[in-house]
This record gives C-alpha cells, structure tokens and sequence, in this order.
C-alpha cells in the first residue's frame, strides 16, 4: 500500500501529536503547535484536520478522563500510528531529495 501524501499543516499536526506524546489532547496540541511553528490554528481547522489523519489510518484517539478543569468532561487523547510515522518519514526522505542541490541557492540574502 502506497504511503498517504501529507500536506504541511498534516505533518505539523502529526509532529506535535509525536512530540506530546501521552499528554496529545486538543488543547494541548494547539498550544504546541502555536509554540513551535507561530502558527494559529483555529479549533474548527484542527478538528478537521485530526478527523481526516484519523480516516487516513494515520492517527487514532481513544478517550480519557476528564480534568476537574473541564468538569471531569472526558477528552480524547491523540497518537500517531506506524502509518502515520511511515507517512512523516516518506514524507521527510521526499523533501530531502527536493532540497539536495539547491541550498546554494537560497543561501544569503534575498533578492
């Protein structure tokens, strides 16, 4: 089977969901994201986002106990699956092979 194309905020998405680890919960990955990319990212655009990597077989979610801070509301915690990795490292080894031979190119200053 093919490995699934990812786009840029899908790869984003999948890193941070990685680099959380356990605590990977809505909220907490927003604030990850906006933390190492500048990138705000809206609730409607984030849910959509993590429901169409769920539907690609890239991530899953499994519900969790609530904090008193939300009411003891159960919250879904995130986890990227082994096709979601293999989509991040497809993807990564494809970006390399684009960059090899034109840093040169972007080195100094813009024109």
């Amino acid at each position: 089977m093919p490995t699934a194309y990812l786009g840029e905020f899908e790869q984003q998405l999948l890193l941070v969901i990685l680099r959380l680890g356990a605590g990977a919960y809505g909220v907490e990955i927003a604030r990850e994201l906006e933390q190492q990319t500048g990138r705000r990212v809206s609730r409607g655009a984030l849910y959509a986002t993590l429901d169409r990597l769920e539907r690609k077989g890239l991530l899953r979610w499994k519900l969790a106990k609530g904090t008193p801070a939300r009411r003891e509301l159960p919250r879904r915690g995130y986890a990227v699956t082994p096709g979601g990795v293999a989509a991040l490292r497809s993807s990564r080894e494809t970006l390399n092979r684009l960059w090899r031979g034109v840093e040169h190119l972007l080195k100094g200053s813009p024109s």
